[in-house]
């Protein structure tokens, strides 16, 4: 095999042999936010409209899920719950996987309709009253770059909602395995013995 073919060759197994790593582009477990109800500040850039949401957890009067630090009820203290909604820069043909932590309101308070959504993916989900925190995922595939929102919304407004927290989106990258690397660095190797190869043979 000629050294350009090598180094080809090379080049191409780099890019083939990786596995893949996801990345988190958002993360939220709430922690950072001052329980309360009605609650309207978020550090990590919620807004709430059509209604409200509270903060319950840690250290405030109402703490249905202990262990679990801050967490947000669904439907706040005014009989209408809110759309709990928040929005981040995406790629395009970048896959996004949205996963969240739910659980049922813990009150005897009947099930809860939760609609939630990622960018165009929707989905809608019936939560009972005494279910535990479970993990749910929504996925996304924006066909082109932009800022899209993801939110959640509790039908209905008689201040017992369900709670949601830790939201997370992820996106998986490709990482180059170890052989990968030596591979490049052989063909990177090859190509510079080639280019000193034609310069000897160019002199006089």
């Amino acid at each position: 095999m000629s050294i350009r073919k090598f180094c080809i060759a090379a080049a191409m197994l780099t890019a083939s042999i990786s596995s893949h790593a996801a990345v988190t582009v958002f993360s939220d477990n709430f922690d950072a936010d001052a329980t309360g109800n009605n609650a309207t500040h978020f550090v990590k850039g919620w807004s709430v409209t059509n209604g409200t949401v509270d903060v319950d957890g840690q250290g405030f009067v109402h703490n249905e899920l202990p262990g679990h630090g801050h967490y947000i009820d669904l439907d706040g203290t005014s009989l209408r719950a809110g759309v709990f909604s928040n929005s981040i820069s995406l790629h395009a043909g970048s896959v996004y996987t949205m996963s969240f932590n739910i659980a049922g309101n813990q009150r005897n308070w009947g099930s809860d309709t939760v609609d939630v959504s990622f960018g165009t993916t929707h989905q809608t989900y019936v939560i009972g009253q005494s279910a535990p925190l479970s993990t749910k995922t929504l996925t996304f595939t924006p066909s082109s770059s932009g800022f899209f929102g993801f939110s959640f919304h509790n039908r209905g407004g008689d201040n017992r909602g369900a709670f949601l927290d830790q939201v997370t989106i992820t996106t998986m990258t490709a990482v180059p395995e170890p052989d990968a690397y030596i591979m490049l660095l052989v063909g990177l190797a090859g190509l510079g013995w080639l280019a000193r190869g034609r310069r000897s043979i160019r002199q006089p």
